[in-house]
């Protein structure tokens, strides 16, 4: 890993070896969801809590001001809509001048294992990392499960993870599940969970980043639960301090509560 690589990492994860992404990408499947209706009004007060940013180029130029320092991670995938049957159906949607162009820390891609698209978008994301590699700039694999959540076991999980390795996946997105610590032993680089769709607690929210984080994952990349809690900068610190900080659930909870009333 030359120099350029090392630095794009090291801006994602932070001293400790963790970070805390936010998820901004949903719009390129799911449209305007709830709560990202505007995205600028969104995710502009959680900009200073948050490591990077996974995000679309579209969002990025059009709603982000240039001024931040905040790393991001490019949404390079995509073609498909919530609409289709089936979400495997995937290609490439960014070239890696563009990326360069905006000058990201990553970029990242959907794999589909065991969906009818499984090899289409493998390749698409061996050959992203070819043309990153070529530039520096590491590649995140998002083990996508489209709209099939029973698929959330650590046996899939650890298969497509292990996949998205041994093809050269610098980092690995994947969800949390029973019997976790398996699927980071299975997988030779770092590992960072996804939220899903939103849970009915912010309590459960934290408590999946805590055992997450306790069984070796190195970061969490959230959205829904974040940004479409009633209070998301109350949510989003909680959750860094359990990143960050090793704070336990009950320590993240005192201090999402200390702060919903002050910091929305």
């Amino acid at each position: 890993m030359d120099w350029g690589m090392k630095n794009r990492m090291s801006r994602i994860f932070k001293e400790d070896g963790r970070t805390v992404m936010l998820a901004v990408d949903h719009g390129y499947f799911l449209g305007a969801v709830s709560r990202m209706e505007n995205p600028r009004r969104t995710i502009e007060p959680l900009i200073p809590y948050v490591d990077s940013l996974m995000i679309t180029r579209g969002v990025l130029r059009n709603c982000i001001d240039a001024k931040h320092n905040i790393p991001i991670v490019l949404r390079v995938s995509g073609g498909n809509s919530i609409l289709d049957e089936d979400l495997s159906n995937e290609g490439i949607t960014v070239s890696i001048q563009d990326a360069l162009r905006l000058n990201v820390s990553a970029v990242a891609l959907s794999i589909y294992v065991g969906a009818p698209h499984e090899h289409q978008t493998l390749i698409n994301l061996t050959r992203f990392i070819d043309q990153a590699q070529e530039c520096g700039i590491p590649v995140l694999a998002v083990t996508a499960v489209g709209k099939e959540l029973e698929k959330r076991n650590a046996k899939y999980l650890s298969l497509s993870c292990r996949i998205a390795a041994e093809l050269g996946a610098h980092i690995v997105k994947t969800y949390y599940c029973e019997d976790f610590h398996q699927v980071v032993e299975s997988c030779p680089v770092p590992l960072v969970i996804a939220g899903g769709p939103k849970m009915k607690s912010e309590h459960d929210v934290l408590e999946i980043a805590y055992n997450a984080i306790a069984q070796g994952a190195k970061g969490v990349d959230m959205g829904r639960n974040i940004w479409q809690s009633h209070w998301p900068v109350a949510m989003i610190s909680a959750i860094r301090s359990i990143v960050h900080e090793g704070a336990s659930v009950v320590k993240a909870t005192h201090l999402f509560e200390s702060l919903k009333d002050k910091k929305r």
